[in-house]
């Protein structure tokens, strides 16, 4: 049987090629959907046609749906897009496709979405070069260690293992390709520092698929089909390999305005809006800044431990100062969880800072904590500087969370690196872990997946959104509870990655 005929050539589905898997989906649905493809320019190929070359998306409701239709070694040679039904749904509810990268099926059978090589070993186009093959993967496509054997945190984040970690096991990815992804990190900084997070995170997102490639760049064509890679980066990309440069880094750094108030914004507590107001006062470098008067204790602090704020700490000594903050808080509190989280639970190899995420299984026993945890902390000379301090939990306000950021000393050294204490009620703890966790992909794809949903999703909870007066839409007060990460994960229809698989 042919496909059917499309019925309005202009609509939003125009030139999708679709196969709906009927699995786990209510008949009615099913044909509503049907129904709507084909009304907004969709074919619909039949069931008895099956996945042909023809079909451009593949729609089901989760990997095990997937899995009950097509053989995973089907699934690995399609070359369209494998998506959520809710992709539908929300693309409907907008009146337009929305992006599918948040709404993509994981495969059966295939590697996480952490692992270097998710969809780059679909969309990869290969070097005219010779070919590297990435030695991380085994022969079966598959990541030789399970994500529970590498990961020192389990999704309630407590410890599951004491010691230094394998050096093999942390996240170290290839960088092949520093000449483009240093650039692309100035201008994250730059585009920061200017208040444009839009473009800062698109070279976030960029940098996090190009180093991961097992391979050097020499030809635009290599990353035309990468995720994150699209004709501006693309641009860029051909630049840098053909010059070595990129003209539009070096127009930033000859422009004296940007290149201060970037410089400016590199300050702790020193926002876009102040960096701006400092230059036009006439300040153009950090000795200018310290005799502004206008300037905050925080901000003075953030200006005279600039360099050793910037400077990134080695693996190990986080490691082992988490372990000095866990046996300090257990002189205070027995039983506490005491989890750093950012880059160092991912697995990162060195870290800006330090996210110390707090809490006690009791529910209760975390109330009035912190206070005693930071004198404690300041008595060993461990935190050296305030920056901000605040207490909700006595109260019950602001989610009754707990927050402390700071400076802090490796023992022996005056080295001063940031640190942030949060220490939450048990029954939110696990929107601090994902949050504090990072990284800012996977939040960001989190949160945009909640709101999809009719949910607000933050640290401290997700909450059902409501239209209030004037059909404004609001959250409520009350977040939904769960357990673990993982429950919020399957919750929301992500797929669960391991904290180590969440560097994409």
């Amino acid at each position: 049987m042919a496909p059917k005929a499309r019925s309005d050539p202009n609509g939003i589905f125009s030139g999708m090629v679709v196969f709906l898997v009927d699995n786990g989906v209510q008949r009615r649905r099913l044909q509503i959907w049907k129904q709507k493809l084909v009304q907004m320019g969709a074919i619909i190929v039949e069931e008895e046609e099956g996945l042909s070359r023809n079909v451009t998306h593949v729609f089901a409701t989760d990997s095990a749906s997937l899995g009950l239709k097509f053989r995973p070694k089907l699934l690995q040679r399609f070359k369209g897009a494998i998506l959520l039904y809710q992709w539908l749904e929300d693309s409907l509810r907008l009146g337009e496709k929305v992006n599918e990268e948040s709404y993509s099926i994981q495969l059966p059978n295939e590697p996480k979405s952490g692992d270097p090589q998710l969809h780059l070993s679909k969309k990869l186009k290969t070097s005219p070069g010779p070919q590297i093959k990435d030695k991380s993967l085994n022969d079966s496509g598959s990541s030789p260690e399970s994500p529970s054997s590498i990961s020192p945190v389990n999704t309630d984040g407590q410890q599951t293992s004491v010691g230094a970690q394998n050096a093999s096991l942390h996240y170290h990815p290839p960088d092949l390709n520093r000449n483009i992804t240093e650039i692309f990190g100035k201008l994250i900084n730059i585009y920061r520092a200017l208040g444009d997070d839009r473009r800062s995170f698109s070279y976030y997102k960029a940098i996090n698929v190009i180093e991961r490639l097992p391979f050097n760049i020499e030809s635009v064509d290599q990353v035309k089909d990468l995720p994150a890679i699209g004709k501006s980066m693309q641009d860029h990309v051909q630049e840098i390999v053909t010059t070595g440069k990129l003209s539009k880094l070096e127009h930033f750094e000859s422009d004296e305005k940007v290149r201060t108030i970037s410089l400016f914004g590199e300050v702790w507590g020193i926002g876009p809006a102040t960096a701006l107001k400092l230059y036009e006062r006439g300040h153009r470098s950090l000795d200018d800044l310290k005799n502004d008067a206008t300037l905050t204790n925080s901000q003075r602090l953030g200006l005279k431990y600039f360099e050793d704020i910037r400077t990134r700490i080695p693996r190990d000594e986080v490691q082992e100062m988490e372990h000095l903050l866990q046996r300090a808080a257990e002189d205070i509190l027995p039983g506490v969880s005491v989890v750093c989280g950012g880059s160092f639970r991912r697995g990162k190899a060195t870290c800006g800072d330090m996210d110390i995420i707090i809490t006690h299984p009791d529910g209760k026993s975390h109330i009035g904590f912190l206070p005693k945890y930071v004198n404690h902390l300041k008595g060993m000379n461990f935190l050296r500087e305030d920056l901000v301090f605040s207490i909700h939990s006595e109260q019950g306000t602001d989610s009754g969370v707990d927050t402390y950021f700071g400076l802090c000393t490796y023992p022996g050294r005056e080295l001063r690196h940031r640190i942030d204490l949060k220490v939450y009620p048990k029954d939110i703890y696990p929107f601090g872990l994902i949050h504090w966790t990072g990284n800012d992909v996977v939040n960001r794809r989190l949160r945009i997946l909640a709101e999809s949903k009719g949910f607000r999703l933050d640290d401290t909870g997700l909450f059902p959104a409501t239209h209030g007066s004037g059909g404004k839409r609001v959250s409520g007060s009350t977040s939904l509870k769960f357990n673990s990460e993982k429950e919020v994960f399957d919750f929301l229809g992500f797929p669960w990655l391991e904290p180590r698989e969440r560097n994409i």
